[in-house]
């Protein structure tokens, strides 16, 4: 189930990249939707990608589902090293920067101290997934 869409409606359907955006420890649920609110804030985010909260099912006899991830979906022309940059800013605000996971496909990257690396191989990361959906096009 998807919740909070940040609209881009504006997105064409060919050469979409989607990526999943998770985030380990406590409070995970209050982070996802603060950094879901930090990137609908971004320009650069919100003119080239959606960004929705996804909720994972609900289980037999719970009072309701948990948020999962944030899934991203990107449009040509989209700013891997925006999105990068805005995720690093964004940890740097928290008390307690939690670790978050972006997920490509079988790819993915964890940013768990937030140096320059990290950043940078998300940047690739993001940046290669966008490059592997031209092809196949």
């Amino acid at each position: 189930m998807r919740l909070g869409v940040i609209d881009a409606s504006h997105l064409t359907r060919g050469n979409l990249m989607r990526a999943d955006v998770r985030i380990d420890g406590d409070g995970y649920e209050q982070e996802l939707r603060s950094l879901h609110g930090w990137l609908g804030h971004e320009p650069a985010v919100r003119k080239a990608a959606t960004v929705t909260l996804r909720e994972r099912p609900a289980t037999p006899g719970a009072m309701g589902s948990l948020l999962d991830a944030l899934e991203l979906v990107t449009s040509n022309g989209w700013s891997a090293a925006a999105f990068a940059l805005s995720v690093a800013t964004w940890r740097q605000t928290r008390p307690r920067p939690p670790r978050i996971t972006v997920r490509r496909g079988d790819l993915e990257i964890r940013l768990s101290e937030g140096t320059d690396e990290e950043v940078q191989r998300l940047v690739e990361l993001l940046d290669a997934a966008g490059e592997d959906e031209a092809s196949r096009s």
